[in-house]
């Protein structure tokens, strides 16, 4: 059955804007660590920026494997299976809970690893004060993207969007008091952003748990009968589709991590600039990213009912519509960047100067690859509500490491391009990616819509 790209654009847009609110929300809260960590020190920022990255790279394989909950459940949902949507949901949980454990024993022993690639030992020291108490994050923030996953495949998104926002908000009052020592408080710098930000996502998950728990609209989703006892089959096969969507994440995490430890071979303030610069990005990058999941499940919602008509539909919808907010952001970047940079850092203050001017740069690069990052990501999740993962990892491990990496390396050190060039070899990966991964959705439709034809033919003939 057909569904014309009007409706399927509005349909889109109800269970994505929430999700977009959310993902700007969380990114709010980056961003809130980020100015804290300039309100310290200028060595401060270059530190826990290292820190920051270490951590993004690694959580974002525990985070891209507990996105298979959010595909699965969409997909048993449109298939009208609620004994599936609650095992998936139950053993999704128990999986974010291990990933969370083995990840915090990860980070809590980075340190040789950053030596061994280079960093500047005071750097270095600075990161680990911020991975001290940082990873004990990851259990609030997994049970929290496990329970997003499964609220926003039944369609109802708007509760992760208003508890987000709380979050967003008590995250900078808490920085802020512990940043200033206020009503008593230790000043604790890098170690208090680490604290606010576990303590933050322990209630952001606590408060989603609850209004799942009283709700009327969960009833026919009792998570908490037979929670004890999770599913093998269901853990294998959330195991199965997340292994590889955590394994893109982190191939390209990874490149921009790879992006981070080339800066710090430049220097604190290519890294510092870089930082600030990411951040940027990073929060117009929640857009398509808040978009792309929504693809995933109303892709994913249209393949469990076998409605490939649809199900194509919906992916294009999403890659169009995404290309076109994109450009609203390559025009910020270009035209306003020395104003974005600005609400980071002080373009007057000395010690700052040489940052300010180097983040100013790295934008106007931005400009240039906003198009191909949005796009890249919504294909992918266009792929994923397929239930293929296999086909966005192989992309997104050629594009981000064969052609990406190599070309910001040669970019910055061979052909003395310095922080820019870096950037420059990361918009060569994404257009890449965004390339390949159109196609690649459109070449996953063809194959899928002309196997259920064949079928059709043979049911027909006997």
């Amino acid at each position: 059955m057909h569904v014309a790209p009007t409706t399927e654009l509005k349909a889109l847009l109800r269970l994505a804007g929430p999700l977009i609110a959310s993902q700007l929300a969380h990114m709010l809260m980056v961003l809130t660590d980020t100015l804290m960590m300039a309100r310290i020190s200028p060595q401060a920022l270059a530190g826990g920026g290292l820190g920051a990255a270490s951590y993004s790279f690694v959580s974002i394989f525990c985070l891209g494997v507990i996105a298979a909950v959010g595909t699965l459940v969409a997909i048993r949902k449109g298939a009208d299976d609620t004994e599936g949507v609650t095992r998936l949901a139950q053993s999704g949980l128990w999986l974010a809970w291990g990933l969370a454990l083995v990840a915090a024993l990860v980070m809590w022993n980075l340190k040789p690893v950053l030596l061994l690639f280079g960093q500047q030992p005071e750097n270095v020291d600075s990161a680990m004060q911020l991975l001290t108490l940082l990873p004990l994050a990851l259990p609030g923030y997994m049970t929290f993207m496990a329970l997003r996953g499964f609220t926003s495949a039944l369609g109802h998104s708007t509760p992760v969007m208003v508890i987000s926002l709380v979050g967003t908000v008590f995250n900078y009052l808490f920085n802020h008091a512990l940043i200033e020592g206020m009503f008593g408080l230790p000043k604790l710098g890098l170690m208090g952003i680490g604290l606010v930000t576990a303590v933050v996502t322990l209630g952001m998950a606590i408060a989603l748990a609850l209004y799942i728990r009283w709700h009327k609209a969960y009833a026919d989703y009792p998570l908490r009968k037979g929670l004890s006892r999770p599913s093998l089959p269901a853990l294998r096969e959330l195991w199965r589709l997340g292994l590889p969507i955590g394994g893109t994440y982190m191939v390209e995490v990874g490149l921009f991590a790879f992006a981070a430890l080339c800066m710090g071979v430049l220097g604190s303030t290519e890294l510092a600039a870089h930082q600030i610069a990411l951040q940027i990005v990073s929060t117009a990058f929640m857009v398509p990213t808040g978009l792309s999941y929504a693809v995933t499940m109303r892709v994913g919602l249209y393949y469990g009912a076998g409605n490939l008509l649809a199900a194509r539909s919906a992916g294009r919808v999403g890659i169009g519509f995404g290309a076109s907010l994109m450009f609203a952001f390559a025009a910020l970047f270009w035209l306003l960047p020395d104003s974005l940079v600005a609400l980071f850092i002080d373009r007057n203050d000395p010690a700052f100067a040489a940052i300010f001017m180097l983040a100013v740069q790295l934008l106007m690069v931005a400009a240039w690859f906003e198009l191909f990052d949005g796009v890249q990501t919504i294909a992918m999740g266009s792929i994923r509500g397929l239930k293929d993962a296999k086909t966005t990892f192989l992309i997104g491990l050629v594009c981000y490491w064969l052609v990406g990496a190599p070309s910001a390396w040669l970019f910055a050190f061979t052909f003395g391009g310095g922080a820019p060039g870096i950037w420059w070899g990361l918009a060569l990966g994404l257009a890449c990616a965004a390339v390949a991964l159109t196609f690649g959705f459109e070449w996953r439709m063809k194959r899928l819509m002309s196997k259920a034809g064949r079928a059709r033919g043979v049911a027909v003939s006997v």
